[in-house]
């Protein structure tokens, strides 16, 4: 007779309106006795199951679209987003990687075709004042920072941080001593800088002077070989891409800059050499190469054709040889420039 009364299982709707309930509870009762409060997010913790269960399945059963629409269009109707991202903080673990879960599925779902998250994210952009600062703290850094990434997909998302005082933050962040936090916020710089290709190509060049200032300095120059490497291999996917053509006549129309990448084919570590090569490559390859440009690459023309033809990688690459054979062309027929060498200081850049 027991088993006839089982209670019925929550309604994908029901679902997030308890969460939303213990959320509330627990950004807004921090008086609470302690064990009544630690009753209250073990609950919690259950119901981001839950909902992680109805959005992806449970390994036999398949997710059900319908359910999923309407657990999405309750999550967002009624803030429970903000609510979740404001909570994690005080949940554990494994409610906070149950989170995750949730929140990236939430971001991708549809509803009669819309996709929700990219409104309702429009209309609360000031989510990523939390998101993004939270790499200042170590214990919630890897929980925000996934989150943000997903965040990003979205081109209004991503417009917003380019624009905001978090930008210049980042170059901070991305020195954390701890590997583990600086790797995640390589993925999410990487992800910013990469993904909406026509809005980082209208940041770069409205920001180019601050941002490749800093980029060369606090990156490129750093004493991390983490960070060099992963400065200088981004750096190459930003200057490669086609979207981004007009900044990188720019970047490698400077001197300063050339240097710093001669400087970084002398590093120890091969994968840097090679990463800076793809770099570098473009300055010789411009066919309007400012004077002092030519002036070094001539002075500098024996120690370069030696180094390149040296210059050798691990696996074979009928892309990499072409490119250094051009490259060896390219300086070997560079003719002296009217403004000698001696003329600019510190000119001869050793490789």
């Amino acid at each position: 007779m027991k088993g006839l009364f089982k209670s019925k299982p929550p309604t994908p709707v029901e679902l997030v309106q308890q969460t939303r309930e213990l959320l509330l509870f627990v950004l807004n009762n921090t008086e609470t006795r302690e064990r009544k409060r630690a009753e209250k997010i073990s609950e919690l913790c259950k119901l981001l199951l839950d909902l992680r269960t109805v959005l992806y399945g449970d390994g036999q059963v398949e997710p059900n679209s319908d359910a999923c629409a309407q657990l999405t269009k309750e999550f967002f109707q009624h803030d429970t987003f903000r609510l979740l991202i404001a909570s994690l903080p005080s949940l554990n673990s494994g409610a906070r990687q149950n989170a995750i879960h949730v929140i990236a599925n939430l971001q991708r779902q549809r509803v009669n075709s819309k996709l929700i998250a990219s409104e309702y994210l429009e209309n609360n952009l000031d989510i990523m004042d939390t998101l993004i600062p939270g790499y200042e703290d170590s214990d919630i850094a890897w929980t925000y920072g996934p989150i943000s990434r997903e965040c990003l997909r979205h081109q209004n998302v991503a417009r917003y941080v380019l624009e905001s005082k978090h930008m210049k933050n980042f170059f901070d962040y991305l020195q954390n001593p701890n590997f583990d936090i600086q790797s995640d916020v390589q993925a999410t710089f990487k992800e910013l800088m990469t993904r909406h290709k026509s809005t980082v190509a209208e940041f770069l060049s409205e920001n180019y002077d601050w941002f490749f200032e800093d980029y060369n300095t606090k990156l490129l120059q750093s004493e991390s070989y983490i960070t060099r490497r992963h400065a200088v291999k981004l750096l190459g996917d930003m200057l490669l891409d086609r979207s981004n053509s007009a900044v990188m006549v720019r970047y490698v129309s400077s001197l300063d800059n050339m240097r710093i990448m001669m400087n970084l084919l002398r590093d120890s570590k091969k994968a840097i050499k090679l990463d800076t090569f793809h770099v570098f490559k473009l300055f010789v390859a411009n066919q309007n190469k400012p004077p002092e440009i030519s002036s070094i690459l001539v002075s500098n023309r024996s120690k370069l054709l030696r180094f390149f033809d040296e210059f050798t990688i691990d696996k074979e690459d009928e892309q990499f040889e072409a490119d250094k054979s051009q490259i060896i062309k390219e300086i070997a027929s560079l003719q002296s420039t009217d403004r000698s060498c001696q003329d600019l200081d510190n000119c001869d850049v050793p490789c």
